[in-house]
């Protein structure tokens, strides 16, 4: 499967380049009561939980990190025309298109895969405002495939109206056009990026490496991405609220499995499996968290699932974080030449995130596109929080607080 040049390049070396810009916006001064104060109004998460007020201690609301970019075309795919479009972008990682019209008659489909023919997804007459699932690789080629001819040998009416018409096309960016970080924006690499290739670990932390297999890459919307992972048995993932909060944009949201290096030194990555999110069952902006499900739930269900782990954190704790960091094969934060042990461990077990105690705390290296990932307890191998904040410390919502809200429903 073809992958842009860094994400090759990653794998091969077996790290990560350190990102130059905070995870999900990372916020430039500390997280105080007082700066929580004075952003009540700007964040607009206010209400009482458990009779405590949450107090926003961020200046600006998060927003899932940009990785692609947009574009109107105008290509129309008919049995009377062209049949086949080809869209190349180089560099590119992904690229994705939407049929504005997918009218097709009886016997007609349309494909959209890489030029290898490696991975194929199939449309027939969708209606209208259709996205396709991204072809990975900087090469989209789509194509009208018809039988017409063979069905009667009878004339179509109207032949002209039927056909696919392409208006929009997503792509990733090449390494060149990604966009600098804002301005008074932190780094979420704390110290040395100590974070590796996830399969890296595979044999010497074999129980950390079998719990990233349930944590997913998000591609929303096209251009944009966060981490999600699967939680309990059942057709349910969760994210940050920040990354999406509705089904409208669930639906339009791909949940990337097994997006990883095949080994640590190796360039190619695994096969991916591809599937599109479906309903949101819940979200909140303070605690920040989305859960959901997704459509084809049976092509997942062999990547296992996490649990969350019903408790607070305690100081020195040691952790992990399975993420997917600027979008990229999945990485496993288990190192830190910041602990105390050289391990990621939790440094505040009741840090204030949107609203007072509501977070725990780590060093843990993180980059933009790790929210959303689980932090997990290397006592449990259970989830103890949900991770949203860059800063050094780095963040996460208490999993025993996500747990009142959400047990129900799982």
């Amino acid at each position: 499967m073809r992958v842009r040049a860094l994400a090759a390049a990653v794998c091969a070396a077996g790290l990560v380049l350190t990102a130059v810009s905070s995870d999900a916006h990372g916020q430039a001064s500390p997280r105080t009561p007082e700066s929580a104060k004075a952003a009540q109004s700007a964040s607009g998460v206010t209400g009482v939980r458990d009779g405590e007020p949450r107090l926003p201690t961020v200046s600006r609301p998060l927003m899932p990190e940009p990785i692609g970019v947009r574009e109107s075309v105008d290509k129309l795919l008919s049995d009377g025309g062209e049949t086949v479009q080809r869209f190349h972008y180089p560099g590119a990682e992904y690229v994705k298109v939407h049929f504005s019209r997918l009218d097709l008659l009886p016997g007609e489909r349309v494909t959209v895969a890489d030029p290898d023919g490696t991975e194929v997804h199939t449309y027939r007459s969708e209606g209208a405002g259709t996205w396709a699932m991204s072809i990975t690789g900087d090469t989209a080629v789509v194509r009208l495939e018809s039988e017409v001819a063979k069905l009667s040998g009878l004339p179509v009416p109207n032949l002209a109206y039927y056909g696919a018409q392409i208006d929009q096309v997503t792509h990733g960016f090449t390494p060149e056009d990604r966009p600098p970080a804002g301005p008074g924006s932190e780094e979420s690499t704390c110290g040395r990026d100590d974070k590796r290739p996830a399969v890296c670990y595979e044999s010497s932390y074999p129980t950390e490496y079998a719990h990233s297999r349930p944590v997913a890459r998000l591609l929303i919307n096209g251009n944009a991405l966060c981490t999600a992972w699967r939680i309990g048995p059942h057709n349910r993932m969760i994210t940050n609220h920040h990354c999406f909060s509705s089904a409208h944009e669930a639906r339009d949201t791909e949940v990337w499995f097994n997006y990883e290096c095949t080994t640590c030194t190796a360039r190619a990555t695994n096969p991916v499996t591809k599937v599109m999110g479906d309903d949101v069952l819940a979200t909140d902006r303070g605690l920040d968290y989305t859960l959901f499900t997704v459509a084809d739930f049976e092509s997942i269900s062999e990547y296992g699932y996490l649990e969350l782990d019903n408790r607070q954190a305690h100081g020195g704790e040691a952790v992990y974080v399975p993420q997917h960091p600027g979008g990229e094969p999945k990485q496993l934060a288990i190192e830190s030449d910041t602990g105390s042990r050289g391990a990621c461990e939790i440094d505040d077990p009741a840090y204030d995130g949107y609203f007072s105690d509501s977070d725990a705390s780590y060093y843990c290296d993180t980059a933009p596109g790790s929210s959303g990932s689980p932090v997990l307890s290397r006592d449990t191998d259970k989830v103890i929080a949900l991770h949203h904040f860059g800063g050094c410390p780095n963040s996460g919502v208490r999993a025993d607080l996500l747990y009142h809200e959400i047990s129900n429903k799982l």
